[in-house]
């Protein structure tokens, strides 16, 4: 069974595609000025879907320019408050 979907809708309906945990899925959407590109993936160390969002080239045009990268869900874990040791006492 499939872990991502893509959806893709243009003037000759919709498309869908499937992907995996061990694949992942990467989605573009280009015009002549550039794309966008969404890549999912499974990170097995944190046992989290995970989406990276950039802008891209396309056909020489654009930029390359990372958006958002994290869970999907969009839930971001708050790091541990670093604790400091007296090593004097």
């Amino acid at each position: 069974m499939s872990h991502f979907y893509g959806t893709l809708q243009g003037n000759r309906g919709e498309a869908t595609r499937c992907g995996h945990k061990t694949s992942g899925i990467t989605v573009t959407g280009a015009s002549w000025d550039g794309c966008v590109q969404t890549h999912l993936y499974y990170d097995k160390e944190t046992n989290t879907d995970m989406v990276r969002v950039s802008l891209g080239r396309w056909r020489g045009n654009g930029t390359d320019r990372e958006l958002y990268h994290g869970p999907v869900s969009g839930h971001v874990q708050e790091p541990m408050p670093h604790q400091v040791v007296d090593e004097s006492e």
